[in-house]
C-alpha cells in the first residue's frame, strides 16, 4: 500500500482575500472558494461548531495545491510567534520552482512580501530565496540555472 499523491497543504489565515491575491500573483490559479460547515467537517478536523471559508488554489501544472481556510467559528488561534524564524519546529515554508526569480520577487513585493534573508545562488544550479508574505506565510522560490 502506498500513497497516490500529495493532494494539498492547508494554511489557516485571517485575511483570505489577501492571501489568495498573494498566491495568484505567484502564479497559482484559484479553483474555488466557499463556505464549509456542518457535522461532517467537525468530525474530520475534531473541532465543534465550525464555520469557515476555504479557497483551493492549484499550480499551473495542476499537480500541486494549497488550501486556505479562514475560520469564523471558532476563531483561529496562534501557535507560534507571527514571524517565526526558519529553525522553528513545524512546517516553515512551501517551495515553488519559478522561471524568473527576480520578477516573481518584485511582483510579490507589491503584495507586502519581504525577503527573509537574501537571494542567493547555489553553485551553478539554482538561485533561491525565502519570502515572507501575508500573515507571515513563507514561500521559497527556486530558479533552476542549468
Amino acid at each position: 500500500m502506498s500513497i497516490q499523491r500529495m493532494d494539498n497543504v492547508l494554511i489557516v489565515v485571517n485575511d483570505l482575500d489577501a492571501v489568495i491575491s498573494f498566491f495568484v500573483e505567484l502564479g497559482m490559479e484559484l479553483e474555488g472558494k466557499g463556505p464549509v460547515e456542518g457535522r461532517w467537517v467537525e468530525r474530520v478536523i475534531g473541532v465543534d461548531d465550525v464555520r469557515q471559508d476555504i479557497a483551493m488554489l492549484r499550480t499551473p501544472d495542476g499537480h500541486g495545491r494549497v488550501e486556505l481556510a479562514m475560520f469564523h467559528r471558532p476563531k483561529a488561534i496562534s501557535a507560534e510567534p507571527k514571524d517565526a524564524p526558519a529553525n522553528t519546529l513545524g512546517i516553515r515554508r512551501i517551495m515553488f520552482a519559478v522561471d524568473d526569480i527576480e520578477d516573481v520577487v518584485a511582483r510579490l513585493r507589491t503584495h507586502g512580501a519581504e525577503l527573509v534573508g537574501e537571494l542567493a545562488q547555489y553553485e551553478d544550479s539554482y538561485r533561491l530565496c525565502y519570502l515572507r508574505g501575508p500573515e507571515g506565510i513563507i514561500v521559497g522560490l527556486a530558479e533552476q540555472l542549468s
